[in-house]
Parts: C-alpha cells; structure tokens; sequence
C-alpha cells in the first residue's frame, strides 16, 4: 500500500493521507471546500463543489491519475434541496466519462461545510 500526500491540497484535518494506492486502484480521503491554507471558501454551494473538485483533481494528479480515470465517486451533502446545484458542478467535471455515483445527505460535515466527495479510481 502507498500512502499519497501533497502540499498542493489542504491539509489533513486529522490522523488520515489524503490518499491510499493499492493494487492499482486510488482511495481518496473525503475532500472538503477548503483552499491550501486551510480557508473555507465560500458559503456558496457551487463554489464549494467547484474548491471540493479542484482539491480531488490535485490529490489524483499527486498520486498518477486523474478524473478521467475515477471509478467512483461518493458525494455527502448538507442539504439534499442543493442536490441540483452540486450536480451542475459535478457534471462540468464529469461529462463524457460518468463514473458510478452515490449521493447521501448527512446531519453534519467536518467544519459545517455543505459538500463533501470522495473518490475511488485508477492509477494510470
């Protein structure tokens, strides 16, 4: 197993990489809207998708993948009325390449974000 970390993604805000490799298959930690200091940012939804999105795009890059090469994606969510306004964010993401996905709405997220994901994919 090899354990994948880069400065060029928020820090951990916890015991936890920010991403694991094994037999070929990436398992990113969950990625919240946070920019490389540590800094919500935006209370924005969208905005918080898009930093999400950016921040997993880094962690894949950082471990020899990228989106293309996601296989699954696991999406947590404060607020399942903003499900249509994360979906259009993820869609600019994943367009022609559509990997299997689950959507779950939870109580809380860490810092009270509104938007959490977490992805499995495939090391090229």
């Amino acid at each position: 197993m090899k354990v994948i970390n880069t400065n060029n993604a928020p820090e951990a805000l916890g015991p936890y990489s920010h991403a694991t490799e094994i037999n070929g298959l990436l398992f990113t930690s969950g990625q919240i809207p946070l920019n490389t200091d540590g800094q919500i940012v935006s209370d924005d939804v969208q905005e918080q998708t898009r930093q999400v999105l950016e921040n997993l795009k880094v962690v894949l890059d950082a471990a020899g993948s990228d989106i293309e090469s996601v296989v699954k994606a696991t999406i947590f969510i404060k607020d399942m009325n903003e499900f249509q306004k994360i979906n259009e964010i993820y869609g600019e993401y994943f367009d022609a390449h559509q990997p299997a996905r689950s959507c779950v709405e939870v109580a809380r997220l860490p810092k009270d974000v509104k938007v959490e994901i977490e992805l499995i994919a495939k090391v090229k």
